[in-house]
This record gives C-alpha cells, sequence and structure tokens, in this order.
C-alpha cells in the first residue's frame, strides 16, 4: 500500500480503498483521527462543484441534509471497513437513522466535520452516533446502524 494512512490519519486514496463509493457519492475526503472501534473524525469539504447544488437550490446552494447523514455514515464505514478481510466483496447498508436534528445549513466553501462513535459492534451490525460541523458549529446529528452484507447475497 501507499502512504494511505499515517499513524491514525487516512487519505483519500485509502478511503478509497475501504468504501466502495465513488464519484458522485464519495462524501469524506479525509479521516483526521480514528481509534479502532471508538470513533473516528473526518472531513468533507463542500464544493460549488458538487452536483447536487445545480438543483438544490439554484441562487441559493445548500447541501440536502440526507448527504450530511450519509457522510457521516461513509465516515463511520471506514472505521468499520477496517475490521474486516476482503472488504472488497463488501457493501455497507443502512438498518436504521434515529434522532436526526439539522441546525445549520451547509453551503459552498464549508468544511465539514464528522465526529463518529460506536455504541454497539457485532460481527456486521454496527450502531454509531455521529455529529457534523461547520466552523465549530453543530450543524448536524444523528443515530444509525448500518450492516455489513456480502455483495453476492440477495436481502
Amino acid at each position: 500500500m501507499s502512504n494511505e494512512t499515517q499513524g491514525n490519519q487516512i487519505d483519500i486514496e485509502g478511503i478509497i480503498n475501504l468504501l466502495p463509493h465513488r464519484y458522485p457519492m464519495l462524501l469524506v475526503d479525509r479521516i483526521l483521527e480514528y481509534e479502532k472501534l471508538k470513533h473516528i473524525v473526518g472531513i468533507k469539504n463542500v464544493t460549488i462543484n458538487e452536483q447536487f447544488f445545480q438543483g438544490h437550490f439554484p441562487g441559493r446552494p445548500v447541501m440536502p441534509g440526507v448527504l450530511i447523514v450519509e457522510a457521516m455514515a461513509q465516515t463511520g464505514g471506514v472505521l468499520i471497513m477496517q475490521e474486516f478481510e476482503n472488504i472488497e466483496d463488501y457493501v455497507i447498508f443502512f438498518m436504521t437513522i434515529d434522532k436526526v436534528k439539522f441546525r445549520k445549513t451547509v453551503t459552498p466553501g464549508d468544511q465539514l466535520r464528522m465526529e463518529l462513535e460506536v455504541i454497539m459492534f457485532r460481527r456486521n451490525v454496527c450502531k454509531l452516533r455521529g455529529k457534523a460541523f461547520v466552523d465549530g458549529k453543530l450543524a448536524a446529528s444523528a443515530e444509525f446502524a448500518s450492516m455489513l452484507v456480502k455483495k453476492d447475497e440477495k436481502k
């Protein structure tokens, strides 16, 4: 592997090796810190070039709340995917999303900082609590559970 991980940071190359998401749905740019199965901090640099800004909203671009939650979930996915062998054979699916609150709009030029903690982890199921901040101000929070599933399994 290349310089994907350095200390407890992970660059975009390392993220791409851990997550199945690709443009335009990859919503985490860097992992600033993590502690295995405990917590993780990641960032998403929000630019006007994001596809969703074309329609959300013309003249007043705002990052959709569901994509903020998705960015938090992907950050958590980076933490969880490190625990499995042959990660290319798996994909993570939402099971539940609870206690979602939006507090501040996220707009082009913002840097979204996602902080997540593991509430529960058993075999292939994980529950996380996340918060997303812009300039130190809470933009969104949520709790969610995800399940790791083999790509060839049908549900």
